[in-house]
């Protein structure tokens, strides 16, 4: 076979390992140390790389904003702010028919803005919100299925792990990206309560309005959540000044949440240890994939792979808007099946080379910005698609009344307005750049 053919072979070859349950990173690495010896000949590279690769990559400045990102999530799980921010929300929100489950996703974008993770938002708010949606009454499919698509908020609204490899990956300012997160993440968040609103109205007997909560109630419950609006001031508001560069506001994020989780009482010595564990082993899984990931990329570029696919894609003559319609189906049927890191380490090397060659009408960097929020939002609508949906099954695992196929179609019109979403995005650009081009 030539080099070309041993490229495309490694993607069916892969697939089938991890439909093996092979861990991701090991599948990647493996595949890509292969791949490399049968392009090379001999196994000299391959060594090589598994010394120069390991140091460059885990000795990566950047790659240190994820495990104080993630700790930073683990202290504001035991913080007790997720409980005050849904309480906040409630006061605001619950009095409209369906409020409880719209301030359970406006509870989960502010808890999202402090923790970066899709699945510890989830779960947090999860152990918050689902007891009070099931005692208001709200049916399952409704309950389960706003918390685990509320939870997918945790990767879009800044900060978020996922952005900052995209940011890696592709050599983007990872400040920018934040910035270009914030239009499309309250635009989820109010497609998400737009949703709730529609369905309450459309299947009847699905989730009830609260009594109206007086003014002066609503004003102590915003007070109450203080120490959210202070840590995202802090850690974002210092990226955007100059003050922090976003590893240094990570640390003081993961500072600033440790300070009121140990004051609340939420951390004690135990679950300080755990907390720490916790980021190690996640950290140490990222990292992992991140290695597979570079040694199966290094292994690509070897055969040519995305070189020639973007010559090809080029003179076919497709319509740039073709070619991404193509790109983000591919990453909907992948998000069935892989988790979204994942497949973001894996696709971006691939896809980014191809779309960064057509012309869109941009700059580069704009571009970039743009695709990037665009991969993460189809990225997230992965976590609540079945048969991989990690929030579905981490929300119904706190709802084991609740059969999994009724969690599947809660949220079902959760997707629909993801996919809506990405067609206003697509269509409208400056929507996710003005902000941009307005700090910058």
């Amino acid at each position: 076979m030539s080099n070309l053919e041993i490229g495309i072979w490694s993607f069916p070859v892969l697939l089938v390992l991890i439909f093996l349950r092979v861990p991701i990173g090991l599948a990647m690495m493996g595949v890509g140390v292969g791949g490399t010896y049968l392009v090379m000949g001999s196994t000299l590279m391959t060594m090589g790389q598994l010394k120069h690769l390991t140091f460059s990559t885990f000795s990566s400045y950047s790659l240190s904003i994820v495990p104080l990102f993630l700790l930073m999530g683990q202290f504001a799980t035991h913080s007790g702010m997720s409980k005050g921010l849904f309480k906040a929300a409630e006061a605001w929100l619950g009095h409209l028919k369906g409020g409880v489950a719209m301030s359970a996703i406006g509870a989960c974008a502010g808890f999202g803005a402090i923790c970066g993770s899709s699945l510890a938002t989830a779960a947090t708010m999860g152990q918050v919100a689902l007891p009070e949606l099931r005692r208001y009454g709200y049916s399952g499919p409704l309950a389960t299925g706003t918390l685990a698509a509320g939870g997918t908020l945790g990767i879009l609204i800044p900060p978020s792990v996922i952005l900052v490899i995209y940011a890696i990956l592709t050599e983007q300012n990872i400040a920018k990206l934040f910035v270009a997160a914030f239009a499309p993440g309250i635009l989820a968040a109010v497609g998400y309560m737009l949703v709730v609103a529609i369905y309450v109205r459309v299947v009847p007997g699905s989730g009830d309005a609260l009594e109206r909560v007086p003014m002066a109630e609503r004003f102590r419950a915003l007070i109450a959540v203080w120490p959210v609006i202070v840590i995202f001031g802090a850690v974002v508001g210092g990226i955007y000044t100059g003050i922090f560069t976003p590893t240094e506001a990570a640390a003081v994020g993961a500072m600033g949440t440790g300070i009121v989780a140990l004051a609340s009482g939420g951390l004690n010595m135990p679950k300080l240890v755990q907390s720490v564990l916790s980021t190690a082993n996640s950290t140490a899984m990222i990292f992992f994939i991140v290695l597979g990931a570079g040694m199966f990329n290094s292994f690509l570029a070897l055969t040519q792979l995305p070189q020639t696919s973007a010559q090809w894609v080029a003179d076919q003559g497709f319509s740039p808007m073709f070619v991404l319609f193509c790109v983000l189906v591919l990453y909907l049927v992948f998000g069935c099946v892989m988790d979204s890191l994942s497949m973001v380490l894996l696709t971006v090397p691939i896809f980014f080379p191809i779309m960064i060659a057509l012309d869109f009408g941009m700059s580069v960097e704009d571009f970039a910005l743009w695709f990037g929020i665009i991969v993460l939002i189809v990225v997230e609508v992965g976590l609540i698609t079945p048969p991989v949906g990690m929030n579905l099954f981490v929300i119904n695992a706190m709802a084991r009344d609740i059969p999994i196929s009724e969690t599947f179609r809660g949220t079902a019109p959760f997707v629909l307005a993801d996919i809506i979403r990405v067609v206003i995005l697509v269509a409208f650009p400056p929507i996710t750049l003005a902000l941009v081009w307005w700090i910058y």
